[in-house]
């Protein structure tokens, strides 16, 4: 009997890793200089995008019709993304500033 609870345990542990749930990332862009940083990121539902302003001005990550983030000077503000798709923002003070995420499921 034991025997056979040895040759099931490698299945159950292989079976708990499958359904374990993929940690979430922080995924950070920089503000310098009137510039997100990268300009473009691919993330994941539940990662947070982390807004580093190192500006001595305010920013905004702002997407027409839905969020914004505000971006102090000199600090930084997150959000964790909740729906996948394309996502195109701006900053609203300084409309010439844009950037893009990939969300995917």
């Amino acid at each position: 009997m034991k025997a056979g609870v040895l040759i099931r345990l490698p299945w159950l542990a292989a079976l708990a890793l499958m359904t374990a749930p993929v940690a979430a990332a922080t995924i950070e862009v920089t503000i310098d200089k009137l510039v997100f940083s990268p300009a473009t990121v691919e993330a994941k539902v539940g990662d947070t995008i982390e807004w580093v302003n190192k500006d001595v001005v305010a920013h905004t990550a702002t997407v027409r019709g839905g969020w914004e983030v505000m971006i102090p000077p000199k600090k930084s503000a997150s959000l964790t993304l909740k729906a996948a798709g394309a996502v195109d923002y701006f900053c609203r003070f300084h409309p010439n500033m844009r950037g893009q995420m990939n969300v995917a499921p």
